[in-house]
């Protein structure tokens, strides 16, 4: 048994990471200020014997003896972390600094769940790992796209004069059970819109593209690479290669959940990226890690799950 602490652990991400790492008979603490994340994500784990939910705010300092850390504490949605942020910066530096503390102090091997938005709006496609990016550090959302970055600059650092045993993973386009119903990210949004009758709404003109894993990927693909050796580091890419148009998106919903809503056209919010789409080669020649989940497969217990969600 591990004893593994999960920042972000009531999180969407967080609470499958969390459930998966209980079932694999380890021992996890999580920890969250339930800004973006939610007790009832993690309602089903109390009581178990390995489960601990505290609520404290990564930006505090925070002690504990553990020997993983897995940091995925902070809103990813743009309505979340645009509310406030000044704190989504914070959140993204302080909680890597206070982690990498306990890290060091510990000698635990501690994972950081940086983002695609590292890349920005790219002219590499698809995104490679040693792709620099086309960011706007001044924009709306830079509080996520540089806190994420000064994120993976720490660890880094800490790797190289501490000895800190890293590992950094580059996550794409995620969905599944226990997004929030107002999260604000594209196929939340449109599953909702499309359950509830009301106008799809598409930014722009429905030309960019996203990639979409599914939720178990994406927790496969972090255990894989907390076990790997401790000379590789990464970033690596954890997404799911397949591309998708918004427009294509929003016709396959509105397919399969039957609806009559009409799909709306409104302006293109600013440094929203025209595409995103992941290689990754690294993580199948690494990890041995490949998505398994189609957007078609994981579209259905999405639907349904919503269903529940709004009581329809």
């Amino acid at each position: 048994m591990k004893q593994i602490l999960v920042t972000g652990g009531a999180g969407f991400v967080g609470s499958h990471l969390c459930e998966r790492l209980l079932e694999e008979g380890n021992s996890v603490i999580c920890l969250d200020n339930f800004y973006s994340g939610s007790k009832e994500n993690v309602w089903h784990l109390i009581g178990h014997p390995g489960f601990e939910l505290v609520r404290h705010d990564v930006t505090e300092p925070y002690r504990v003896e553990v020997d993983e850390i897995y940091n995925l504490a902070c809103p990813a949605s743009p309505v979340y972390y645009q509310y406030d942020p000044i704190q989504t910066t914070k959140t993204s530096m302080f909680g890597a600094f206070h982690m990498l503390g306990i890290a060091k102090r510990t000698g635990a091997r501690i994972l950081q769940a940086s983002t695609s938005e590292v890349y920005g709006d790219p002219a590499v496609h698809p995104q490679v790992e040693s792709y620099r990016g086309n960011v706007n550090p001044i924009g709306i959302r830079s509080c996520y796209d540089e806190g994420k970055r000064v994120a993976e600059s720490l660890f880094f650092d800490y790797h190289r004069i501490h000895g800190v045993r890293i590992k950094v993973i580059r996550i794409f386009n995620t969905y599944g059970p226990r997004m929030a119903v107002d999260d604000g990210r594209v196929i939340s949004n449109f599953v909702v819109q499309a359950l509830r009758g009301e106008d799809l709404t598409i930014y722009g003109d429905g030309s960019q593209t996203r990639s979409f894993q599914y939720v178990s990927d994406l927790i496969e693909g972090m255990i894989r690479m907390m076990a790997t050796d401790d000379s590789f580091t990464g970033p690596v890419n954890i997404g799911n290669p397949g591309e998708f148009t918004m427009l294509e998106l929003a016709e396959k919903i509105l397919s399969k959940t039957g609806s009559r809503s009409r799909i709306v056209f409104r302006p293109l919010p600013s440094d929203d990226p025209k595409m995103r789409r992941p290689d990754i080669t690294l993580a199948r020649g690494k990890l041995g890690w490949a998505p398994k989940v189609s957007l078609d497969e994981g579209l259905d217990p999405v639907i349904a799950y919503f269903r529940r969600k709004l009581g329809l």
